[in-house]
């Protein structure tokens, strides 16, 4: 029952920072699901419940979305999808841990850098982005930082970039999960339904609980917030991997 209450604690703060920042869902929820759930069906239940909050998101910013930018980084993004499921499949589960980690807390420094970086536009960049997106999403259910990066490279207003994110997140969401259940069918999470019941009510409210903040905290703060909640869980997964190897 602890590693439940933990488990929704977990899902309710990352869809809060989903609605207050337009990608926070994975970068706060992965680290923290993958340690009470493992580093395999924990990430395929993040990528669920992404595409239930970005799902929900969406109707309240579709009018912002980018269907341009939108259609050239997902179609990357699910190209990329195909080898992170590959690997997802033949790594072991304590090196995906370790992975998993490393890769949120290389991702959230390198978005942090690149605000002294001059502008990239262009289709290539994107390409790029999206490509690295699909791969990190499907391995370690953070697509986000990979596309940071690119929206602060390429100088992407805030407000267009949130929006278009959900319709992207949906997306390559629902290819990982796919991607995943060709590749290896047991990976998938197994609960009780009051479980999902209890999963998809904490996504609820934390989107409520999001647009509530939204009102006393500003974009630059709940960045922040975000920020150090994603470096603290990905910090303590990779310590539990690294002691799993170890042990």
């Amino acid at each position: 029952m602890a590693v439940v209450v933990l488990l929704l604690l977990a899902i309710f703060v990352g869809a809060a920072m989903q609605r207050l920042t337009g990608m926070g869902f994975a970068l706060v929820a992965a680290p923290f699901v993958v340690l009470l759930m493992g580093p395999v069906t924990g990430i395929v239940l993040v990528n669920i419940c992404g595409v239930a909050a970005s799902l929900l998101v969406l109707f309240r910013v579709f009018r912002y979305v980018d269907w341009k930018k939108f259609f050239i980084l997902a179609s990357a993004a699910v190209v990329g999808v195909v080898p992170g499921a590959v690997i997802v499949k033949y790594v072991p589960g304590a090196w995906l841990q370790v992975g998993v980690g490393l890769i949120v807390l290389a991702s959230l420094t390198v978005s942090l850098r690149m605000k002294s970086f001059p502008p990239e536009p262009g289709v290539k960049p994107m390409l790029v982005a999206g490509a690295a997106s699909g791969i990190m999403n499907t391995t370690a259910g953070v697509g986000g930082p990979a596309m940071s990066v690119y929206a602060v490279a390429s100088k992407w207003e805030q407000r267009s970039f949130a929006a278009t994110m959900q319709p992207y997140f949906l997306t390559i969401g629902v290819a990982s999960v796919a991607a995943k259940y060709v590749a290896s069918p047991s990976s998938m999470p197994v609960m009780d339904v009051w479980e999902w019941t209890g999963v998809c009510a904490a996504i609820v409210a934390g989107l409520v609980a999001g647009e509530v903040m939204a009102r006393w905290i500003t974009p630059n703060k709940a960045r922040v917030l975000m920020v150090v909640l994603a470096y603290g869980g990905a910090t303590a997964a990779t310590i539990r991997g690294i002691a799993v190897l170890a042990g």
